[in-house]
């Protein structure tokens, strides 16, 4: 396993995460999660990301249950949560959502009982909130953090406006500011990692734990012949997923890509999250998986980077940045 400092911060990350979004209470039980967890731990993954809007807080309670079971050394593991949607669902009341020092202090301490932990090394704003001055939310990750209940504090699907706003409030009042953001990162997702937040990476710093490098199963090539039974884009409630990726153009590139990493002896998964790791800017590429095999699988992404010469990752540019073509009329 390779080891990233996130950012300018003293932690370090394994270069590939696990995570629990969709899969943990949706689509697997307690037993499936601590044989992955436990597949993961031992092949040198130490950050398991999560949130307290994961199957309303269930994907949080289960991976505690696991943890308590695993009784791993607590410094050897890095533990996420994030606070923004709240986790009751369309039974939010108002104060139960959003990022005013009410909801964060609030869901720190949900999420430390269903985590069964102490203290969160990482604690994300998993959305900016329109309605909460940003001296608020820095002041209150700032207090969490002398207190001992998160450790480090970032964003998620921030813009690089809004995280050098925190950063300028951060200065302003000598308080910390957010460490790390987690944006979506894919080869068909790439605008805030390669443009938005460079200036970002070259001044503050920031670390990156990107979520869905295979966009959301897309680049697997799993639908390239339908949407499999159990799948995410099968899933109720997940339809805007499936608009979002299912499209004609995505799935003939997705085609030329297999095409690739079948001539590379490595396989579409492989080839897709160790495209993201190749980014230096990227700390941490979060895994998703509901089977050994396919945790495994996307584990030789590791070695399949060594595929990925200067000729492969222009080969792979031209394949994505190929422009569909249009009817004749």
């Amino acid at each position: 396993m390779e080891y990233r400092r996130m950012g300018k911060a003293g932690l370090q990350l394994s270069v590939l995460s696990f995570g629990s979004w969709v899969s943990f209470h949706k689509q697997i039980d307690d037993g499936v999660a601590d044989e992955l967890m436990g597949i993961a731990y031992d092949k040198g993954i130490n950050f398991f990301d999560n949130a307290e809007v994961y199957a309303l807080g269930e994907s949080e309670k289960m991976m505690g249950r696991v943890l308590k079971k695993k009784n791993w050394d607590r410094t050897s593991y890095v533990i996420s949560s994030k606070v923004f949607w709240g986790w009751r669902g369309k039974q939010n009341k108002p104060n139960q959502t959003g990022l005013s020092r009410k909801h964060i202090v609030e869901a720190c301490h949900e999420a430390l009982q269903r985590l069964q932990s102490e203290y969160l090394d990482l604690y994300f704003c998993h959305r900016p909130d329109k309605n909460a001055p940003i001296e608020e939310v820095v002041w209150t990750m700032n207090t969490l953090i002398q207190q001992g209940k998160i450790l480090y504090w970032g964003t998620s699907e921030w813009s690089g406006v809004e995280i050098m706003e925190a950063h300028r409030v951060a200065h302003q009042y000598n308080l910390i500011g957010p460490s790390m953001e987690q944006p979506q990162y894919n080869l068909f997702e790439r605008n805030k990692l390669e443009n938005e937040f460079l200036m970002i990476f070259r001044t503050v710093g920031m670390g990156t734990t990107i979520w869905s490098p295979l966009a959301s199963g897309l680049l697997s090539g799993k639908y390239l012949q339908g949407i499999p039974d159990g799948s995410r884009f099968a899933l109720a409630g997940f339809d805007w997923l499936k608009d979002q990726w299912l499209k004609n153009d995505f799935l003939d590139k997705v085609k030329r890509l297999d095409k690739l990493a079948k001539n590379l002896e490595i396989t579409m998964p492989q080839l897709s999250i160790a495209w993201c790791i190749k980014n230096p800017n990227v700390t941490t590429a979060i895994l998703g998986a509901t089977r050994k095999e396919q945790l495994l699988e996307n584990l030789g992404a590791l070695e399949a980077q060594e595929t990925l010469t200067e000729d492969i990752m222009q080969q792979i540019e031209e394949i994505v940045l190929t422009k569909p073509k249009l009817p004749d009329y």
